[in-house]
């Protein structure tokens, strides 16, 4: 993964830096209790900073090769939703605990996989 300061370094436009390196969304509220109300999430980087019991995002269409980065600084477990017809983990949803973040690689058009973290 690239930093911004050295995309921008070597003449890249802010634009162009962003769509290289991905966008950050700091400061997310989970909602709904299920895929079609919970949140919508486009940034390849999101920090969900509120999360009540039973409330959840849902991530963008997976695509090979793609990654995202979702941290629950919330006080309750995060559910995480893929778009219909999609599988994380090669199921209908994910969790992610208080105060961890979960980094998803996208395996084809429908299926994410995670990697668990800190």
């Amino acid at each position: 993964m690239a930093f911004p300061s050295r995309v921008q370094g070597s003449g890249t436009s802010g634009g162009q830096t962003q769509a290289i390196v991905g966008d950050v969304s700091a400061s997310v509220t989970a909602t709904g209790s299920v895929a079609g109300d919970a949140a919508a999430v486009s940034a390849v980087v999101t920090r969900v900073a509120t999360a009540a019991a039973g409330t959840g995002v849902k991530i963008p269409t997976a695509e090979v090769g793609a990654m995202m980065v979702v941290r629950n600084d919330g006080a309750n477990a995060l559910t995480v939703y893929p778009q219909t017809g999609g599988t994380i983990n090669g199921g209908a949803s994910d969790s992610i605990a208080a105060g961890k973040a979960h980094l998803f690689f996208g395996t084809s058009a429908t299926a994410w996989v995670t990697l668990d973290g800190a």
